[in-house]
C-alpha cells in the first residue's frame, strides 16, 4: 500500500536514487595522487560573472543580427560589450515581431530586463506557449526569456510579439532580443520514430543475445515522456505530496534563479511545472536525507570550479561543506520554499565529497565517507574514512567531530557514495567496493559480513545499487538487501587503462540479515543485462523495477579510453526490469517492460511518486551542460505499472507526525474488489518530528 502522506516515504526514496558524480576533466600527473581530477584551465583564476547565455557543444547559436531572425515593426540596435556579440536589437512598439524558423529539439531566446521592459507573446509552431514578462527592479543583460526542450527533431517556428502589460496600457515598455540557441536534432526523431542505434551501441550478439533482446511486453506497462527539469537530475526526491526535488552541480541549465542559472528545482509532477532554488553553493556530488521533521539534509559537494570554454569560476561558494537545509514545503505551488544555506554558522566538520546520508533511528541524519575534494577514484591521499552526524552529536567523546570507520579505509579505491540502509535493530549495514559491514552506531563498533562474490565491485565509480527489500510479516520483518549491477574491474588501474567497453556486472547479490543468513552469505542472481550506474525503485506491491544504467565502461566523465563525447559508459540500457522478491530463485526477473528512447547513465534518477508511478530524469555524463552525444538530458518520464489504472485502498485520515514507536490508527477504505481479503501488518514508524536530538 502506499502512504499518500509523503513524509512516510521520502527518506527511503532518497536513498534509492543516490547521485553519481565526478569532479573535472583532466587528470592530473602526480603520480603521489593518481585519483586526483581536479583542473584549473589557463585564465581561470578571476571569478567571472555565471550569465545564463551559454551555447553547449552540439548546439548553435544565432545573434540578433542574423538574417534567419525575421523582424516586423520598427526595431533599433544597440551596441554595447554587455551583449551577446556587443549588439542586440529592441523595439517599443507594441505588436512589433520577431520569428525565426529552426530545425532542431530546443529552442532559448535571450534577451534583456529591466524597468522599463514590458510583456511579449510566445508562439511555438504557431500556437501560444508563454506570455514572458521581462519587467525587473534593476537591469540584467544576457538573460534566458523562453525556452522548450523535448521538441520532435524537425522543423518549428517561433513567433515572439510585443503587447501590453495587462492594465498598463500607456506606460513606455520595451523588449529586446540578444541572441537565440537552438538545439540540432538529439532528441527523438520526427514524428517520434524509434531511432536507429548509435555506432557505439552495436554490440555483437549471438542468436540467444538477439532473442532476448525483443521480449514479450509486460501487459498493463505505460512509459510517458511528460514535462522537462529545468536543471539536471543528478539528484532527486519526493518532498511533499506534488513536488519532488531535483538537485545538480554547477552548470549553465536552462532554468534561472536570481538573474544566473539554477541549479536546483521543485518540480510539481501534478501540474509539470518547476520552481527554481536559490543555492548558493555547489552541490556537485554531494549526498542527503531526511531528519525526523521533514527537513532535507543535503550536505557536501565540490568547490568552485572552472571550466575550459573560458567562463571561469561559476560556483558562489564551495561546497565540501556546506549544509543545505529545504524546510517541509507543503504549497502546492511552491510558494516560499527555498534552500537554506548559512556556512559561517552551519557546516559540516570536514570536507565530503560523494558522501552518503541516511536517517538514523533518533531522527538525526548520519553522513557517512567520501572524499576531502573532487577527484574520480578515491585514494589514500583523498580518502575521508569518517562519519559525523546532523545535528552533531556528543557520542564517543567526538563532541560532534568526525569518527574514524575502519571499513573505508580497508575498501579503498573504489568505495565512494557506499551503500546505506538503517536496519530494523538501529544499526546500519554499509557496502562499499566488494565489502560489507554492519555498524552500530551507538556502540561504536563493526560487525564484518561476507565479501560480495565474484570480485564484483558496487560503488563509484564502478556504481551499483541497493534497496532494502521490504520488511513483511511472512518474512518476521527480517532485513534482507539486494545489491546489483557494478563492475569487477580492477580499482588500482590508470584511468587510461579503462575503456568505455569494459563490460559491467550482470550480478545481483541478496543477503538476508540474520544470523542464519549471515552464515549462509550471498546468494546470486543475474539480471536479464549487465548494467554500470543503474537505480532501483521499490514499488508500493514489494517490486523493485532497475532501470538506467549503462551495459559497460565505468561512471564518470572524460577519464578513459573510448569514451562516447565526455562519457566513461556506453551502450546504455533503455529497457527496466522487475525484480519480484518473494518469487522462486530463478524466476524473480521479469522483461517487457516500455522501452525508453532517451539513454540514462551517469546522473541519471529515478524514484516513486505518492502516486505509486516512477518519475525518471536526468543523465550529463559532462563537465558542463552539452548537446554531444550522452548529452544534458531534461526530459522526464513515467513508469506506470498495471495498478495504476486499477482501484486502490486509499488512506482516508492518518496522523501527520508520529513518534518513534508510537503505535497510530490509520483509516483505510478499501475497494469493493478487495474486500473480505486479508489485510495484514500495522505501523510503527521512525519518529517525524524533532525527537530525542541533543
Amino acid at each position: 500500500m502506499l502512504l499518500p502522506h509523503s513524509s512516510l516515504i521520502i527518506s527511503a526514496l532518497f536513498s534509492l536514487s543516490a547521485p553519481r558524480c565526478l569532479a573535472n576533466e583532466h587528470a592530473h600527473e602526480s603520480r603521489y595522487e593518481p585519483a586526483w581530477n581536479g583542473y584549473t584551465p589557463p585564465g581561470t583564476e578571476t571569478p567571472t560573472h555565471f550569465t545564463p547565455y551559454f551555447v553547449p557543444d552540439g548546439a548553435v547559436s544565432y545573434d540578433s543580427q542574423s538574417p534567419f531572425v525575421h523582424y516586423k515593426g520598427k526595431w533599433m540596435d544597440s551596441y554595447s560589450s554587455r551583449f551577446v556579440g556587443g549588439s542586440s536589437r529592441k523595439t517599443n512598439e507594441r505588436g512589433a515581431s520577431f520569428s525565426l524558423h529552426f530545425t532542431g529539439t530546443g529552442i532559448e531566446w535571450f534577451g534583456s530586463t529591466g524597468p522599463r521592459y514590458g510583456v511579449a507573446e510566445v508562439l511555438l509552431d504557431g500556437r501560444l506557449a508563454e506570455r514572458v514578462d521581462v519587467r525587473a527592479a534593476h537591469k540584467h543583460f544576457q538573460q534566458r526569456l523562453y525556452w522548450q526542450f523535448g521538441l520532435t527533431n524537425e522543423e518549428h517556428s517561433l513567433t515572439v510579439t510585443h503587447v501590453a502589460p495587462e492594465g498598463d496600457h500607456d506606460r513606455y515598455t520595451v523588449i529586446d532580443v540578444d541572441a537565440f540557441v537552438v538545439y540540432k536534432g538529439l532528441g527523438p526523431p520526427k514524428h517520434g520514430a524509434r531511432p536507429q542505434p548509435h555506432p557505439h551501441e552495436l554490440i555483437a550478439a549471438g542468436p540467444a543475445q538477439a532473442a532476448q533482446a525483443a521480449p514479450a511486453p509486460l501487459p498493463g506497462w505505460e512509459l510517458v515522456q511528460k514535462g522537462t527539469t529545468g536543471v539536471a537530475a543528478m539528484q532527486l526526491a519526493i518532498v511533499s505530496r506534488t513536488h519532488a526535488i531535483i538537485i545538480d552541480k554547477v552548470e549553465h541549465n536552462p532554468l534561472t534563479a536570481n538573474h544566473h542559472p539554477a541549479w536546483g528545482a521543485l518540480y510539481n509532477f501534478e501540474t509539470h511545472t518547476l520552481t527554481a532554488l536559490n543555492m548558493k553553493s555547489n552541490s556537485f556530488c554531494a549526498g542527503g536525507a531526511f531528519v525526523s521533521n521533514g527537513t532535507l539534509v543535503n550536505s557536501g559537494g565540490n568547490g568552485i570550479y572552472g571550466d575550459n570554454a573560458g567562463t571561469g569560476y561559476f560556483g558562489q561558494t564551495d561546497g565540501p561543506q556546506a549544509v543545505r537545509l529545504l524546510e517541509p514545503c507543503e504549497a502546492a505551488n511552491a510558494a516560499g520554499c527555498d534552500i537554506y544555506e548559512d556556512q559561517e554558522h552551519i557546516r559540516l566538520a570536514s570536507p565530503r565529497w560523494y558522501s552518503t546520508s541516511v536517517r538514523i533511528q533518533d531522527g538525526s541524519v548520519m553522513i557517512i565517507g567520501g572524499s576531502k575534494r573532487g577527484g574520480w577514484m578515491n585514494n589514500a591521499t583523498t580518502n575521508n574514512p569518517t562519519i559525523e552526524y546532523f545535528p552533531p552529536k556528543n557520542i564517543h567523546g567526538a563532541n560532534g567531530t568526525p569518527l574514524h570507520l575502519q571499513f573505508f579505509v580497508d575498501t579503498l579505491n573504489s568505495n565512494l557514495f557506499p551503500i546505506a540502509f538503517l536496519l530494523p535493530d538501529g544499526r546500519i549495514f554499509l557496502a562499499a567496493n566488494r565489502d560489507a559491514t554492519i555498524y552500530d552506531w551507538k556502540k561504536d563498533t563493526e560487525e564484518r559480513l561476507p565479501r560480495i562474490p565474484n570480485g564484483v565491485r558496487v560503488t563509484y565509480p564502478m556504481t551499483g545499487t541497493g534497496v532494502l527489500l521490504p520488511l513483511t510479516p511472512e518474512n518476521n520483518y527480517a532485513p534482507e538487501v539486494l545489491i546489483c549491477g557494478g563492475s569487477t574491474l580492477d580499482d588500482t588501474k590508470e584511468p587510461h587503462e579503462f575503456s568505455a567497453k569494459d563490460p559491467a556486472s550482470d550480478q545481483c547479490a541478496r543477503l538476508l540479515l540474520t544470523p542464519e543468513g549471515i552464515k549462509s552469505g550471498w546468494q546470486v542472481e543475474h539480471m536479464p543485462q549487465p548494467r554500470m550506474m543503474p537505480d532501483a525503485v521499490l514499488l508500493p506491491t514489494g517490486a523493485v523495477v532497475i532501470i538506467n544504467g549503462a551495459g559497460s565502461g565505468i561512471s564518470g566523465y572524460a577519464n578513459v579510453r573510448e569514451k562516447v563525447g565526455m562519457s566513461n559508459a556506453d551502450n546504455p540500457v533503455r529497457a527496466a526490469v522487475l525484480y519480484e522478491p518473494g518469487a522462486p530463485a530463478g524466476r524473480r526477473f521479469s522483461q517487457g517492460l516500455p522501452e525508453s528512447v532517451i539513454p540514462r547513465m551517469y546522473h541519471s534518477t529515478a524514484t516513486a511518486t505518492p502516486n505509486g508511478d516512477i518519475m525518471i530524469a536526468g543523465s550529463n555524463p559532462n563537465l558542463d551542460r552539452s548537446e554531444v552525444a550522452y548529452g544534458t538530458e531534461y526530459r522526464v518520464e513515467w513508469l506506470r505499472p498495471p495498478y495504476m489504472r486499477g482501484q486502490r485502498p486509499e488512506i482516508v485520515d492518518a496522523p501527520r507526525m508520529m513518534n518513534f514507536g508510537e503505535r497510530v490508527k490509520v483509516r483505510v477504505k478499501i475497494p469493493e474488489i478487495l474486500r473480505g481479503k486479508p489485510v495484514k501488518g500495522e505501523f510503527s514508524m521512525f519518529s517525524l518530528r524533532w525527537h530525542g536530538l541533543g
